[in-house]
């Protein structure tokens, strides 16, 4: 027996190396990696790209143009969104009367109703260029 080490086995397996490309078209052109295809692309293409001048519609985009307008019409909306829940609580309250038998009271929820519809008529027809 000799005490010499065994040498290495050159045709030992490693781990597999990765394809190069998996083609997924039958046209050979199409074939090719993505920087191949398309070399004006650069990993700074956006924000980086000499040739992008502009990146939007500008500051100021998208906000009211009318602050009063949209300011007027908030508080329009939300006294009509009160009166609409004004109107389904006395809705309930009506209806639990009537049920009930009190008709006295059923009547007199039935006036709030058409009062807080007129309410909201008002609201509507205060400002009729506003539509």
């Amino acid at each position: 027996m000799t005490d010499t080490p065994f040498p290495k086995d050159p045709a030992a397996p490693g781990p597999p190396a990765p394809p190069v490309y998996t083609p997924g078209s039958a046209e050979p052109r199409l074939n090719r990696p993505v920087h191949e295809r398309y070399p004006q692309i650069r990993p700074t293409s956006g924000y980086g790209d000499p040739r992008i001048r502009h990146t939007g519609p500008g500051p100021g985009a998208g906000t009211e143009q009318e602050p009063e307008r949209s300011s007027k019409l908030t508080a329009r909306l939300v006294l009509a969104l009160t009166v609409v829940v004004g109107q389904l609580w006395g809705l309930t309250i009506v209806v639990d009367e009537w049920m009930a038998g009190d008709t006295g009271t059923a009547w007199w929820g039935a006036g709030f109703l058409v009062l807080s519809f007129l309410v909201v008529l008002g609201l509507w027809a205060l400002d009729p260029k506003d539509r």
